[in-house]
């Protein structure tokens, strides 16, 4: 097992995937989410805002400062939005949509866009759904790591919010699972090896904030 320093400074290289099997968090983020209604009444897009850890964010630093001035210009900001938007891809970008239980397939965003500020790093991008996604039936949208290796946090029910008339009209609800009982009721799947896959899992999920609609 890799040194935990060594793999959370070299894990901007790989773009947040684990490095070793160690899947509770090494990695923190604070989260905002926005679901966004278009003109034609359907979901138009889901925007992504993430703060990391000091810690996390000092080892990108130290990673991608290539002229060591101590902070990160604009082109490598844009060097990190590349490298996360190539490797996040085979996470789903961290970000979960379904629409009565079925899971929504969504493009790559358009691009990651990447801030430094008060010695943290923020992250922005954007997803659209692949076909019209209409504002009916129960919808579910969250952000989470499959592999546990990076923890996402909505720290206040209003950081997943939502903007358009038809979504506001919906019935709205922040799902925070209880960890305690998630796992009591799931003790025969929850195994070693799953605590111990660093290739993600599904019963991720049940641990995950999420805001579900029902429209």
């Amino acid at each position: 097992m890799k040194n935990v320093n060594l793999a959370v400074a070299a894990c901007l290289s790989t773009c947040l995937v684990p490095l070793s099997a160690m899947a509770h968090p090494h990695i923190f983020a604070e989260a905002r989410m926005e679901i966004i209604e278009g003109p034609n009444g359907n979901v138009q897009e889901v925007r992504n805002i993430w703060r990391f850890d000091e810690m996390f964010s000092a080892s990108v630093v130290l990673d991608y400062d290539k002229n060591s001035d101590a902070k990160l210009d604009k082109e490598e900001l844009a060097d990190i939005g590349n490298t996360v938007h190539e490797s996040l891809a085979e996470f789903s970008y961290y970000t979960f949509i379904t629409l009565n239980g079925k899971a929504v397939d969504f493009g790559k965003p358009d691009a990651i866009h990447v801030d430094y500020k008060d010695n943290q790093i923020l992250m922005f991008f954007s997803v659209k759904p692949q076909k019209p996604l209409p504002i009916k039936g129960t919808l579910s949208f969250g952000a989470w790591d499959p592999t546990m290796y990076t923890a996402i946090d909505f720290a206040k029910d209003s950081d997943i919010v939502v903007k358009g008339p038809h979504l506001a009209a919906c019935k709205h609800k922040v799902v925070r699972p209880n960890p305690d009982e998630i796992i009591a009721q799931n003790q025969s799947s929850l195994t070693d090896a799953f605590f111990n896959d660093p290739t993600g899992t599904d019963m991720t999920k049940l641990f995950a904030t999420r805001l579900e609609l029902t429209c």
